[in-house]
């Protein structure tokens, strides 16, 4: 009886010792999977900036595309009305001197 007592006994300071090693084991793992997590979130938030900041430059550079779109068609306008004046003008000094002669 005493043997299977002591074999029990020992058996479970095996099981004990299996288990502290198991829980350091783990507790390394705990660790590094900490580093682990604040890199990979470390990681996460540069690419979430990255992409904000390429998404902020598409879009600056849509808006500049776009105003200088509008000042060329403004341009562009202006110098059709400024034609169109002309020719009114010429018109009616031609009509003048005809009427007049």
């Amino acid at each position: 009886m005493m043997k299977t007592a002591e074999a029990g006994v020992s058996v479970l300071m095996q099981e004990k010792k299996e288990v502290e090693v198991e829980k350091v084991v783990e507790g390394e793992e705990g660790e590094e999977g900490e580093k682990k997590e604040k890199k990979e979130k470390k990681e996460k938030k540069e690419k979430k900036e990255k992409k904000e900041k390429k998404e902020k430059k598409e879009n600056k550079e849509k808006k500049e595309k776009k105003e200088k779109k509008e000042k060329k068609e403004k341009k562009e306008k202006d110098r059709d009305r400024r034609r169109r004046r002309r020719r009114r003008r010429r018109r009616r000094r031609r009509r003048r001197r005809r009427r007049r002669m």
